[in-house]
């Protein structure tokens, strides 16, 4: 019994079954490991942001973490900007990150690198493991942080403590302690703002975005008026017909601003205060009125569900209530050939218990509205503002959920950044929809330009905000990574092709070029 089998194994008594890999020299006894062990299921990503990417959207639909495989620095720091995204969405994940041997780090060789320092800056908690015999305990204690915080650790694995022999040292499954209590000041004050019929909102993260804390909070709504919302960006809302339907916080600032103007209490239950995505020049950075009273009532790792029900009870909201009900889609067949076009009709078409992983940015943004009242689904988003999670976060729902359509509704520029995961669809035989909203354009960039006030620029910026010249062609790209694909250049192409993509159990991608 080496380190690498005590690793895998410590993994696999805490439950962590899923690993996400791209592995090199240094990882290879644990490759061996894993090699041995065939209830972990092993997923190759091409491009360790396809990994990190893949184990955040893996966990936010199974609700507990994967292990990501990634080979020394550079192979983490190639997946920083996906851990920067599982992050924010305060995603549990165990990265295991491979290290020269300890005694070959003084000769810096070519791929010597200051992983801890690497790793620190997108991980909650960071272990350097010393030995063969600390691998046991430190998978416990790295199991432990990730689903307390929660968040993401990072154990970083000496290739000598992967191969040396372990002195009888058993897996240690870990215990969980009991999220945090609700402290009964933020109650009792957010409990006086709802009763003195103040103007108060609450908003929604983690947990509580679920369907049974939506209906929860529907209870304040309906008892009190207090208004319910969720951050501009989210994990995982449980959303369409039969759950409660929320407000979203809007990405550009005047429109945040517009929302929250008449909010004189804002009660916190897991979501940080809103504040704008950027500066912009003459506006605020903080959205809510300056005189808001803030309360957070729970954080990120808190009992979220029952802080808002000990809320609801506080109050005297009533237990039985017929939910409300949101927007309904629109009818009809939308026959321009636009974003919005193509949101509508995947509202309409949209199977029940459908994942949807939205990175459209701009050409998407419709889809929020129309669907209040499409099929129930859970709807899942890029969080950090870090762009390219949207193949690989639908790789790691697909193999959380493999009895669940996934839809991935992808932009065309962020789509280039991550690529590879369609090579994972294909390799997995992954049960995924992917729309590519191909305007040739990075349309938010050019949104941007105009917010900080240029509205006319030249052939330099032109040529670092347009994707033509040449374009790209998604269904040959698609294609070449063993996905099936087709292009719609018309609302009936599309409606053609997406519902011959929904009949299939296979990848599909649907490239909708848009005019």
């Amino acid at each position: 019994m080496n380190g690498a089998n005590i690793l895998c194994e410590s993994l696999l008594a805490n439950d962590v079954d899923v690993c996400f890999a791209n592995p090199g020299t240094s990882e290879m006894h644990f490759v061996a490991a894993l090699d041995a062990k065939p209830r972990m299921r092993c997923v190759l990503g091409l491009f360790e942001g396809v990994v990190t990417g893949a184990a955040d959207g893996y966990a936010r639909m199974a609700d507990k973490p994967a292990a990501t495989l990634l080979h020394l620095g550079p192979g983490l720091g190639n997946g920083l900007a996906n851990l920067h995204n599982a992050r924010r969405a305060f995603t549990p994940m165990i990265n295991i990150v491979g290290d020269h041997a300890t005694y070959h780090l003084k000769y810096d060789s070519a791929l010597t690198s200051d992983i801890d320092s690497l790793a620190r800056p997108m991980s909650q908690w960071v272990h350097r493991i010393r030995s063969a015999n600390d691998v046991a305990n430190a998978t416990k204690q790295a199991y432990q942080a990730a689903v307390t915080m929660p968040g993401i650790a990072t154990l970083i694995l000496p290739a000598n403590a992967a191969w040396d022999e372990v002195d009888n040292v058993p897996a240690l499954r870990a215990e969980v302690p009991r999220p945090g209590r609700v402290n009964p000041s933020a109650l009792r004050a957010a409990a006086t703002a709802i009763r003195g019929g103040r103007q108060v909102a609450v908003l929604l993260a983690g947990r509580a975005t679920r369907a049974e804390g939506l209906a929860i909070a529907d209870r304040l709504t309906q008892g009190f008026g207090v208004r319910v919302l969720v951050p501009t960006a989210n994990a995982r809302v449980e959303r369409g017909r039969g759950r409660v339907p929320v407000t979203r916080v809007p990405h550009a600032p005047d429109a945040a601003m517009e929302v929250l103007r008449d909010v004189e209490t804002l009660v916190l239950l897991g979501a940080p205060e809103p504040v704008s995505f950027f500066a912009y020049p003459g506006k605020p950075s903080r959205l809510l009125d300056p005189n808001c009273e803030i309360v957070e009532l729970a954080a990120q790792g808190d009992d979220l569900l029952n802080a808002l029900a000990q809320l609801a009870d506080e109050v005297g909201a009533p237990a039985k209530i017929k939910p409300t009900k949101g927007r309904a889609t629109p009818d009809g067949a939308p026959h321009e050939f636009s974003g919005e076009a193509i949101t509508l009709a995947i509202s309409q078409m949209l199977p029940e218990n459908a994942i949807v992983c939205d990175e459209a940015v701009t050409s998407g943004r419709s889809f929020f509205a129309f669907s209040e009242e499409a099929a129930p689904h859970d709807y899942l988003q890029v969080t950090g503002g870090a762009i390219g999670i949207g193949f690989p976060m639908a790789v790691g729902a697909a193999v959380a959920c493999p009895d669940r359509k996934v839809i991935a509704m992808q932009a065309d520029g962020s789509g280039m950044y991550t690529v590879q995961g369609l090579w994972t669809q294909a390799r997995e035989k992954l049960d995924i929809v992917t729309v590519v909203f191909s305007n040739r354009t990075y349309a938010i960039l050019q949104n941007e330009m105009r917010n900080v006030g240029v509205d006319h620029y030249g052939q330099n910026a032109q040529r670092m905000l347009h994707l033509d010249n040449p374009s790209l062609d998604w269904v040959s790209i698609a294609r070449g990574m063993g996905v099936e694909g087709g292009r719609a250049t018309n609302m009936s192409e599309f409606t053609k092709l997406f519902r011959e993509a929904l009949s299939r159990r296979e990848p599909f991608l649907i490239e909708a070029v848009l005019p």
